[in-house]
């Protein structure tokens, strides 16, 4: 069985958490890696430490995205690993929601990753070889109160990227989403202290990323639930 090899990885919506346990994973097992974020001050020491490229990019406007990707090309090379972990969120009670707030939560969540992925795909099916993945959520598949612009973001997108391979994974492109059924664990965030391992760590989840990314083409997975041991479900 021929295992996937991948040299070049471009991450969107990059920050701290699981994006930051992503970067380091990739860069240790030898892959180039290029971060993407509308703000990129707050990367300057991931990309110390792991030698990774930034590029500032807003992933809602076509031509930006498309910018990017010329951009990741000419400074480091073509990805052949695309991740899109951007969202959105508009909070509130359903008949108080602004419209224009929802709409960018969309945008962000779902359309975003349409740009993105549209740009890697173009990239990718001459070679017949790349992946993409998306960060999905609990919302993508359970709408909350209170939550309505989230999970309609979320639900698009699981949609996009279900879409996606059945369409591309016949060319040689591995697409997968993620659903993060929990809270993430963070320095600003972490479980109480009669509650170990209750939030899903960073680098766990990076972990599952990448066991997803080594499936050998006879066996891939679109989509992939984690949560922590005591989450319900």
């Amino acid at each position: 069985m021929e295992i996937p090899k991948y040299k070049t990885a471009l991450i969107v919506g990059a920050g701290e958490g699981l994006s930051a346990s992503l970067a380091r994973l990739f860069a240790r097992e030898g892959i180039r890696v290029a971060l993407a974020a509308r703000k990129i001050e707050k990367l300057g020491a991931l990309c110390s430490e792991t030698g990774a490229r930034a590029f500032a990019c807003n992933a809602t406007e076509p031509d930006e995205v498309e910018r990017l990707f010329g951009l990741v090309e000419r400074e480091v090379a073509v990805p052949d690993l695309v991740v899109y972990n951007a969202s959105g969120r508009a909070r509130g009670a359903f008949v108080d929601l602004v419209a224009a707030d929802v709409a960018q939560a969309i945008a962000v969540s779902a359309y975003g990753g349409f740009l993105v992925a549209q740009q890697a795909a173009r990239r990718m099916l001459p070679n017949n070889h790349g992946a993409i993945l998306f960060t999905g959520a609990s919302a993508s598949v359970k709408g909350y109160p209170q939550s309505a612009p989230f999970a309609m973001g979320k639900f698009a997108l699981r949609g996009l990227a279900q879409s996606m391979a059945r369409e591309l994974s016949p060319q040689g492109i591995h697409v997968a989403h993620f659903v993060i059924d929990g809270g993430i664990r963070s320095a600003a965030r972490t479980e109480p202290a009669d509650r170990p391992d209750s939030m899903l760590d960073p680098d766990a989840i990076a972990l599952s990323y990448w066991n997803v990314l080594r499936q050998p083409r006879s066996a891939w997975t679109w989509e992939l639930e984690l949560r922590p041991w005591v989450e319900k479900f």
